[in-house]
């Protein structure tokens, strides 16, 4: 118990100097600061993501290019099956080298979903 004391007090970050440091602009939040804290160095921009997100749905066979938005559906918009949204996820994580649990991968059923899952991880490439 005291060795894990004393490592506590070691390992200890003062968050208020993160929060400093990466959010200038806006009161220190969890969610605006994670990527801060991030050992992944080489961080993707919205709109690098974005681009990226939306290429890898253009490049899909059974998509029509000219209809693909940020705001795009799989199903509704673009007339794809559950299959083909599987697909999609899979050539999604091969873009970023990341792996999407099946329990998220399911919720991703638009390019929105996607852009966001991928923002936000911290070790999207």
């Amino acid at each position: 118990m005291a060795l894990r004391a004393v490592l506590l007090r070691q390992l200890r970050v003062p968050v208020q100097t993160l929060a400093l440091a990466g959010c200038k602009s806006q009161p220190w939040s969890f969610s605006s600061c994670i990527r801060l804290m991030s050992s992944h160095d080489d961080h993707l921009s919205k709109e690098q993501v974005i681009g990226r997100v939306l290429d890898v749905v253009k490049s899909f066979p059974k998509v029509d290019p000219s209809r693909v938005t940020p705001d795009v559906h799989f199903q509704k918009d673009l007339g794809l099956d559950s299959l083909d949204n599987v697909e999609i996820i899979m050539a999604i994580e091969e873009e970023f080298k990341l792996e999407i649990p099946d329990k998220e991968a399911v919720k991703i059923d638009s390019c929105n979903l996607a852009i966001e899952y991928v923002y936000n991880h911290p070790m999207a490439a």
